[in-house]
């Protein structure tokens, strides 16, 4: 099977209508070609297991993320791929391979990232980490958003969350301009 970002947005269509999961998910996509780029992986994969690690989680909740694997097995989807989407869930599966660890690493702060740029009058542009490190101690704002989550998975893909916040931050810019361009946005 040939993974591309454009069957994975197709086949994310069939799962999610909400629009809060699809910004959330092209959060996370952003974050994972950030990091494809970085490690020189292959960014239509990376930026796919982004897009569907979430799937699942609109129609199928109690099942997240166990359903989005058996949709991704009968879709033909490779197993180190699958496992990567597993994995994001703390209490699915070990976390082994680059990309896994990558997943887990970005999931919750893409969404933090966005919630903090939310709550800015210039939206992200000229977003600093400093400003994102002071929300992150902020136990008020993005209550639901796991700190601990946030900085065990950032020592598990054995990156400094300074340059971790900075990559995210960056990678989302970057596609935020890109999704402009074809009608999307992760903001609005």
């Amino acid at each position: 099977m040939v993974i591309s970002r454009e069957n994975a947005f197709a086949l994310l269509k069939q799962y999610v209508n909400s629009s809060n999961l699809l910004k959330h998910v092209l959060a996370v996509e952003a974050s994972m070609i950030g990091y494809a780029k970085k490690f020189e992986e292959d960014i239509e994969i990376w930026a796919s297991c982004g897009l569907l690690h979430d799937i699942d989680f609109e129609k199928y909740p109690e099942e997240h993320p166990f359903k989005g694997v058996q949709i991704l097995l009968e879709n033909g989807y490779p197993e180190d791929f699958i496992l990567a989407i597993k994995g994001h869930a703390d209490e699915s599966t070990a976390r082994e391979t680059l990309m896994a660890k990558t997943l887990y690493a970005v999931d919750g702060l893409s969404s933090f990232i966005i919630a903090c740029a939310l709550v800015r009058p210039d939206k992200l542009e000229g977003m600093k980490v400093k400003s994102v490190k002071k929300k992150l101690k902020d136990k008020a704002f993005a209550r639901a958003v796991n700190r601990e989550g946030i900085l065990q998975s950032a020592d598990e893909l054995g990156v400094d969350m300074t340059e971790h916040i900075q990559t995210v931050i960056d990678a989302i810019v970057n596609r935020e301009e890109e999704l402009g361009k074809i009608g999307l946005s992760m903001l609005s």
